[in-house]
């Protein structure tokens, strides 16, 4: 029976954009997913999150469905665009939050709010979004409101989710909304994040009294040659970790950038602001990078191999558990964050429905089984790990692959709404209610 400490935290997560659907309903404006979904080929199908699982309009019966699984607490995200047109507030967006934070409680069942899963309001983007330095004071004026407006019942708070992938596949390589490719745009939108994160988190703290604020990377693992998954490392994770812990950014990937011309202007104060260690660091992580030399690639130094022997999802990402041990392990020896939560972990496979109506997702239920008996190992050996998300709570809209890949511990039909909770989901409802397996 391998058993987690009683106090850790087990919930599921979501997104905004991916579930929430009701785009122009209440006051709602238009953010650059919506604008990206709407431009031909960028979305697998065409799809958007127009209706996605319609939660803005089932979030009971959602709920009801959390607490049935037993879930202690749920992720999800604040739509910017729904509270907030300018800086003009609107209350029915707020409520809608406020109403579902409260249903959450009444169900007994902690609230983790994500303040910015990447559904920036399209009328900020128009003025540069992530790469206008005036971005940083928007986020603080949006951040001040909801918190203040949720604060008294919220006290787990992640600013951003997943920096990485909203500055770079949205502003380098444009696989993401806004779409763009211009590599100095990423590097100044991961600027402005670190900033806006860090002069966030007091403004968070004085409206949430007594309340925890962190922030969720996504973390990559690379593995092979020794010298090429440091330089990895430092290109995606220590570029956002290492201001944030140490108050800089990596040496040697600066060395690059600035060769390059790319560096983002760095105001007098920037990197002094930037630094300072947040309550938790959140995880999010699926799989890791298997490697191998390539000098002629002088900035990575690596090209991706392929593992014949391993499995692999639908996304095309290899099922590693082991590897989720070593990239805790090193990252509380390298950062000592103090407390980590993994925030995402989870993955797609090709889901039916039975014949008896249900979804038998085995290879799920044994990705999950490897990823948290190796979460249990890096606890046994000291590694500060106090929560586990599960994504998804349900299957949902999967940016750029639209509705074609399905995370979902439950089964969504998108033609009728229907829920069915799947194998996966009755597994770890189990491995809740044991608190372990």
């Amino acid at each position: 029976m391998i058993q987690f400490p009683s106090d850790f935290v087990w919930g599921a997560a979501t997104a905004s954009y991916q579930i929430e659907g009701a785009v122009e309903a209440d006051g709602r404006v238009p953010s650059i997913w919506d604008t990206f979904c709407a431009t031909p080929g960028k979305v697998e199908n065409g799809d958007s999150g127009a209706v996605a699982c319609d939660h803005y309009h089932r979030y009971k019966d959602d709920v009801a469905l959390m607490k049935e699984l037993g879930l202690k607490a749920y992720r999800f995200s604040i739509a910017w665009g729904r509270v907030l047109n300018g800086r003009t507030v609107n209350q029915a967006g707020l409520d809608f939050y406020s109403n579902l934070v409260d249903e959450l409680l009444s169900a007994g069942i902690e609230p983790w709010v994500t303040l910015y899963h990447w559904d920036l309001p399209q009328t900020l983007q128009d003025v540069g979004g992530w790469t206008n330095r005036a971005i940083v004071d928007e986020f603080l004026y949006y951040a001040d409101v909801v918190t203040k407006a949720l604060g008294d019942r919220v006290k787990r708070w992640i600013t951003f989710n997943e920096p990485w992938v909203f500055t770079y596949l949205g502003y380098a390589s444009g696989v993401h909304a806004p779409g763009i490719t211009h590599i100095p745009d990423y590097l100044s939108s991961a600027h402005h994040f670190l900033l806006a994160h860090a002069k966030s988190v007091p403004i968070i703290r004085a409206n949430s009294s007594d309340s925890l604020v962190g922030v969720t990377l996504d973390m990559t693992q690379p593995e092979g040659d020794e010298r090429a998954a440091e330089r990895l490392r430092a290109l995606h994770n220590g570029w956002f970790l290492d201001p944030i812990y140490f108050g800089h950014y990596p040496a040697e990937v600066v060395e690059i950038y600035e060769q390059a011309g790319y560096m983002p202007e760095i105001q007098p104060g920037d990197m002094e602001a930037i630094h300072g260690k947040p309550d938790f660091l959140g995880i999010n992580y699926y799989t890791r990078q298997t490697i191998e030399a390539d000098e002629s690639d002088p900035v990575m130094l690596s090209r991706p191999v392929h593992m014949d022997e391993s499995e692999y999802t639908e996304m095309g990402w290899e099922v590693a558990p082991e590897s989720i041990y070593r990239m805790l392990k090193h990252n509380n020896e390298r950062y000592n964050p103090g407390a980590m939560v993994i925030t995402e972990n989870g993955a797609a496979f090709q889901d039916v429905v039975s014949a008896d109506g249900q979804v038998h997702d085995d290879r799920r239920v044994a990705y999950y089984n490897g990823y948290l008996t190796n979460c249990q190992r890096a606890i046994s050996e000291g590694v500060p790990l106090m929560g586990y998300f599960a994504w998804s709570l349900m299957d949902n809209f999967e940016w750029s692959f639209g509705y074609s890949k399905r995370f979902g511990l439950i089964h969504v039909d998108y033609e009728t709404q229907q829920r069915i909770p799947k194998d996966s989901a009755r597994w770890y409802s189990q491995v809740i209610k044991n608190n372990g397996f």
